[in-house]
């Protein structure tokens, strides 16, 4: 009972600040259909022409292009998905896993029970050889 009247009394809470953080933030928003106020103009700096203001003072600065990122990451021939994390073995797609075997990198796919680190020491060379194949390559 106490339990659920602590919960009753935290989401009370929440509901309190949240509405508090609303209305004020309705306070601020200007209504736009009031009447604009007259506007008026003037010049800031008396000694300088119109011209001269109107120009910016800081150029704008054009965006170079970046350098290529290359990305890691293994691409499937067949149907073009694109996996960037394979490092374990246990969560690996089901294609990679089918792909080191018919690249002939390792015997057969391994099941969970199976790995040992000499297992996993022989899965990460093969996983580094698949991806330097072209076909694999991103």
């Amino acid at each position: 009972m106490t339990e659920i009247f602590f919960v009753l009394t935290v989401i009370y809470a929440a509901y309190v600040i949240f509405s508090v953080v609303n209305d004020n933030k309705k306070e601020k928003v200007i209504d736009d259909s009031a009447p604009a106020l007259m506007s008026v103009t003037t010049n800031i700096n008396p000694f300088l022409p119109e011209k001269a203001m109107a120009q910016p003072l800081v150029k704008p600065v054009t965006k170079t292009a970046k350098p290529a990122v290359v990305k890691s990451g293994l691409k499937n021939p067949v149907t073009g998905e694109i996996v960037t994390s394979y490092a374990n073995y246990r969560f690996m797609k089901r294609w990679i896993k089918e792909a080191l075997v018919s690249e002939g990198l390792l015997e057969k796919i391994y099941k969970n029970n199976e790995l040992s680190d000499e297992v996993e020491v022989k899965i990460k060379e093969a996983v580094a050889l698949l991806e330097n194949n072209d076909n694999y390559r991103i």
